[in-house]
């Protein structure tokens, strides 16, 4: 198999995360807008790569006053950073089926490497004759090194909002038009 395309499907994948809230509480979010492509090599995936470009004001949390504080400066200010870019250097396997992503994450125009575990869940033709290939992946990161630094001290000890943040990302990819460049 040749190197191929893959367009990211939004309306069946989900760029996920979660983070502490008061010490023992999760809170969970989502992006809603985002737009990416895989290049892959059906013989190696390793030699495959990743572009993701998410939208921050897209931000879900289930709560508009947590999501308007988390759009403002104190977090994302995404009037200032519209777009977080996640970019591909290299894959490595790491199992069968399995795969050690490593890429640069930007936020708020921070750029740090981190490293996504992620699983080729499978390839299949859908019922309307297209291609897809079906991902999952996670990582962790710490929000300071990215500048995301507000908070506030408990009474009880600890910290408003944790500064882990888990990612989890869920993707089904399409495979683009025979004429479509790798990007």
């Amino acid at each position: 198999m040749a190197i191929q395309t893959w367009n990211l499907d939004t309306t069946h994948s989900t760029l996920g995360f979660m983070v502490r809230h008061m010490v023992v509480a999760k809170v969970h979010g989502r992006f809603t807008r985002f737009e990416g492509k895989v290049v892959l090599d059906g013989e190696d995936l390793t030699r495959g790569s990743a572009e993701v470009k998410i939208e921050a004001a897209s931000l879900d949390t289930g709560v508009e006053q947590r999501d308007n504080h988390l759009r403002s400066p104190d977090f994302f200010d995404v009037a200032a950073f519209p777009k977080l870019i996640f970019r591909s250097k290299r894959v490595e396997t790491a199992g069968k089926g399995h795969y050690r992503v490593t890429g640069d994450l930007t936020i708020r125009d921070v750029t740090r490497e981190v490293v996504l575990d992620a699983e080729l869940l499978g390839r299949m033709k859908d019922p309307w004759g297209n291609e897809r290939l079906a991902f999952q992946a996670s990582t962790s990161i710490d929000r300071k090194d990215f500048g995301l630094v507000w908070n506030q001290a408990l009474e009880t000890g600890g910290l408003l909002v944790g500064e882990r943040v888990d990612i989890s990302v869920d993707v089904q990819a399409v495979a683009a038009p025979a004429g479509e460049k790798a990007a």
